[in-house]
């Protein structure tokens, strides 16, 4: 089977889930037989395990300078293409990704509808360049949406190429939930209404999947629950250090992430005799817009004379996620509103770390699958420091907890089970080779 991966780049600049998603499953289906291509968007991919001739000659299409350009320059629509081709260099495009509000969505409605769109929003030409690549480079039998908010691209694909187009499901309330009040509405009614152009879609949990079949009006029978898998290789399960014990962050170091609740609850915690020598791990990278709100949680750790407990990682490839997470007797990103997945948390019960989570999106429904740790229900700082206390100070219970973790998660999330999933649900819709 010849599949495309349309998936949008982050520039290399964070913990991007859906990249490492999308990147783990590319390579999976390639050691099943199939020809896949993964066709990034916006910004370069964040590749977390590369391989030679990963992309081949496969340009960024919607490149992040064009994109905007055409948003806010009617007159820049017809630009030639030589100017277009330069504003997609990988030079501007890096560059691009490093800068604030590369990955912002306020501000960003009125071309998040206009992508909604497609070929008649203001960047159609760039469709057209995309379907054009499609046709005469690819040839695909099946092409799948990293995200629904690319369902703009959707109706024109399946038309032209007459093939079916699926879509993946994930934390794009995160990207909407920003913005002012009519534009969400808006957005949301667009992609219910291009969500008819889509074969299937894959939501990463139980939770998400309930949210957007009523959010986006989805029929129950296009509408699928396929956990997220990732490459446990290298990743083992370890004596968690407990002297002194090592609480870990692994997710992008913003403030939609929860960093400030858990920077409180860490707070707190150096407050007790027992607790005083904890020591607390950051790792995810961040972006311009990032940059002011994480050094106002160092100093508040500066303020209190606890500099020296904090270290702050600056890889976040899988093989520093792998070391990183050896060291770690704990893991909480404690999302303010949860989210639909939460890969580190899989990445954690694979190298046997507990976690401890709020009672928020699909944490619950995630943690529960493996037994691997703690969900507690109110998420602020007391409530994580309480939850973390507990754990901290029953080391027994902490180790039982990532042992369980380490023996299950491979039932549930492996990658090569999310391969298998998903081309049993292209399969339903394409012709394939039997073994």
């Amino acid at each position: 089977m010849k599949i495309v991966h349309i998936v949008p780049g982050s520039g290399d600049t964070f913990y991007c889930q859906n990249c490492m998603r999308d990147n783990s499953l590319v390579k999976e289906l390639r050691k099943r037989g199939h020809e896949v291509a993964i066709v990034p968007m916006y910004l370069p991919v964040n590749i977390d395990e590369p391989e030679k001739n990963y992309f081949g000659d496969t340009p960024v299409f919607y490149g992040a300078i064009n994109t905007y350009l055409k948003q806010v320059m009617p007159l820049y629509r017809k630009a030639p293409v030589w100017l277009e081709r330069l504003m997609d260099s990988k030079f501007l495009l890096n560059m691009a990704a490093h800068k604030a509000g590369s990955t912002r969505a306020a501000g960003l409605e009125q071309m998040t509808i206009s992508m909604l769109n497609g070929e008649h929003g203001n960047q159609s030409t760039e469709l057209q360049h995309l379907v054009d690549w499609l046709q005469n480079h690819e040839k695909p039998d099946v092409v799948h949406l990293s995200n629904a908010l690319l369902l703009g691209l959707a109706g024109k694909i399946k038309r032209d190429l007459d093939i079916p187009v699926f879509c993946s499901l994930q934390d794009e309330n995160q990207w909407i939930d920003p913005m002012e009040p009519q534009a969400r509405q808006q957005v949301w009614d667009l992609m219910a209404e291009k969500s008819r152009d889509v074969a299937a879609f894959t939501a990463v949990s139980n939770y998400y999947a309930a949210q957007m079949q009523h959010t986006m009006r989805i029929p129950a029978d296009k509408l699928h629950t396929i956990y997220i898998g990732v490459n446990m290789d290298g990743f083992m399960s370890h004596s968690l250090p407990f002297n002194p014990p090592v609480i870990g962050f692994l997710s992008r170091l913003c403030e939609s992430q929860g960093l400030e609740i858990l920077i409180e609850a860490f707070l707190l915690l150096k407050k007790a005799v027992d607790l005083k020598n904890v020591k607390l791990h950051l790792m995810g990278g961040y972006t311009a817009d990032n940059e002011p709100f994480l050094k106002q949680q160092q100093q508040k750790l500066y303020d209190a004379g606890y500099t020296d407990d904090l270290t702050i990682f600056s890889g976040f490839d899988h093989d520093h996620r792998r070391e990183f997470l050896q060291q770690l007797t704990v893991l909480s990103v404690p999302v303010p509103k949860g989210e639909a997945f939460g890969t580190f948390l899989i990445e954690a019960f694979a190298a046997g770390v507990p976690v401890v989570q709020p009672n928020l999106g699909a944490f619950p429904e995630i943690v529960a699958s493996t037994g691997g740790g703690i969900i507690y229900n109110e998420n602020t700082p007391s409530g994580l420091a309480e939850a973390l206390a507990k754990l901290l100070r029953d080391p027994v219970h902490a180790q039982s907890l990532g042992d369980l973790a380490a023996r299950n998660v491979a039932t549930h999330f492996s990658i090569a089970k999310m391969a298998q999933e998903m081309e049993q649900l292209y399969c339903k819709f394409v012709t394939c080779a039997k073994d």
